[in-house]
């Protein structure tokens, strides 16, 4: 049965939120000391999700000075990049869940429109691996590096270890410099919560001496819907060790950590976040921030510090009390779904700061999202408001063309997109870089 958004549009208006206002309207979106408008509460949330659209001779739009090409297309929904030492760039296919039921009226309804827009294209469970053979920008092979793998997310090679989260378990392959295609099977670090799996993605990265990996967990709810024995060992990041596969929970209450990398100069791990929803269209910021050992975020019981929710029960005020703030809004509903630092031979006003990959909103009547920012640091913190770096995936007419995800800076300076609704892998370069 095919479903579309015009059908929905009337009896949803019946059932939203009045009053809901603007994204423009929120005084300061973004950064450490966000406008938190008091919370809005309806039947069911403000739901537009864009209709897809070919991209046709279009490309995303990138600053002046970058151009950007399309380096693989008609993949099986590519989510996260890895460049390898020797430039080939490993793109992590395929979309999990499934395996959460829908305990609400509101949950089916959301899930529909949801769908809409997504991907059509089968799960790849797979890796695929592109090469630039002769340096001229153009990735001419185009080959799996492995196969039969459960929807595969995060990425992380530590010297001849290349390490894959799976939606159900952390796994290693042998790597070889220049290998184009797995030796053999991959081995298992650890299992992962993959029980329900509301959140499926588990994002990956590895301490800067390879000791440790840091997976993120998203929750397996909203806002505990399913009761909180659904919640043990979820919205959480884990610290296994590399060798053993033995591990602990690293932070806890961050309701879906989708994205996690190392900060350069100090080691530091930092992480996006996708926030709770059915709050209003200005709530609750998805953030960026960095990651303390042993801190709470907040989720269940409150977001942003001590802004209780009081959906909650039981309350949890010692948690709440004890809950961080996160360092930096990204504004509500944007789903951020990759982060990596940049390096001057990026260039211009984008050599200090993170780039982020925002997927988009689909419970908001505005939709917001849907491009790769910039957000500048100074002194190793964020500064300043984030700086358009690729748009276009949102067309003028509440179209998109494409969903942005993984997000890596290649050490030459160029940044690896990967888009899982056209299924593209996108290079942008400075020119003459």
């Amino acid at each position: 049965m095919k479903f579309s958004s015009i059908r929905y549009a009337a009896p949803l208006s019946i059932l939203l939120i009045a009053g809901t206002t603007n994204a423009n309207e929120v005084e300061r979106p973004y950064g450490a000391n966000p406008t938190l408008p008091e919370p809005q509460r309806g039947l069911l949330p403000s739901m537009t999700i864009p209709k897809p659209a070919p991209w046709g001779d279009q490309k995303p739009t990138v600053p002046d000075g970058y151009s950007i090409t399309a380096i693989a297309t008609d993949l099986k929904v590519p989510r996260q990049t890895l460049v390898l030492p020797n430039g080939d760039i490993l793109v992590a296919e395929g979309k999990g869940g499934g395996n959460a039921p829908k305990p609400r009226p509101k949950d089916f309804i959301a899930g529909v429109i949801m769908s809409q827009g997504t991907t059509s294209v089968e799960s790849g469970d797979r890796l695929t691996l592109l090469r630039d053979g002769n340096d001229d920008g153009t990735y001419e092979d185009q080959t799996v590096f492995a196969e039969n793998l459960n929807a595969p997310y995060g990425l992380a090679l530590v010297d001849n270890d290349l390490f894959v989260a799976n939606q159900d378990a952390l796994v290693r392959f042998d790597y070889e410099e220049g290998q184009t295609q797995a030796s053999g099977p991959p081995e298992v670090v650890t299992l992962l919560p993959s029980e329900i799996n509301h959140h499926w993605t588990k994002a990956l990265t590895a301490s800067a001496d390879g000791q440790f990996l840091y997976v993120g967990i998203g929750s397996n709810s909203n806002i505990t819907e399913r009761g909180m024995a659904a919640e043990v060992d979820r919205a959480e990041i884990w610290q296994i060790d590399a060798e053993t596969g033995a591990y602990k929970p690293y932070a806890t209450g961050l309701r879906n950590p989708t994205a996690l990398t190392i900060q350069p100069e100090t080691n530091q791990l930092w992480a996006v976040v996708n926030e709770r929803d059915e709050l209003g269209p200005n709530l609750v910021p998805d953030y960026l921030t960095s990651v303390q050992e042993g801190g709470f975020y907040g989720w269940p019981y409150s977001y942003w510090g001590q802004h209780v929710d009081s959906r909650v029960r039981p309350q949890n005020p010692d948690k709440v009390e004890s809950a961080i703030s996160p360092d930096y809004s990204l504004g509500s509903h944007r789903a951020p779904l990759g982060l990596d630092f940049s390096t001057p031979a990026v260039g211009d006003e984008f050599a200090e700061g993170v780039f982020i990959g925002e997927h988009g909103s689909w419970n908001r009547a505005d939709p917001v999202g849907y491009k790769v920012v910039f957000v500048p640091f100074n002194n190793g913190q964020p500064d300043g408001d984030p700086i358009d770096f690729v748009t276009g995936f949102l067309t003028e007419d509440s179209k998109t063309r494409g969903r942005p995800v993984g997000v890596t800076v290649a050490p030459d300076g160029a940044v690896i997109i990967a888009d899982d609704l056209s299924n593209t892998v996108w290079r942008v370069t400075r020119e003459g870089n």
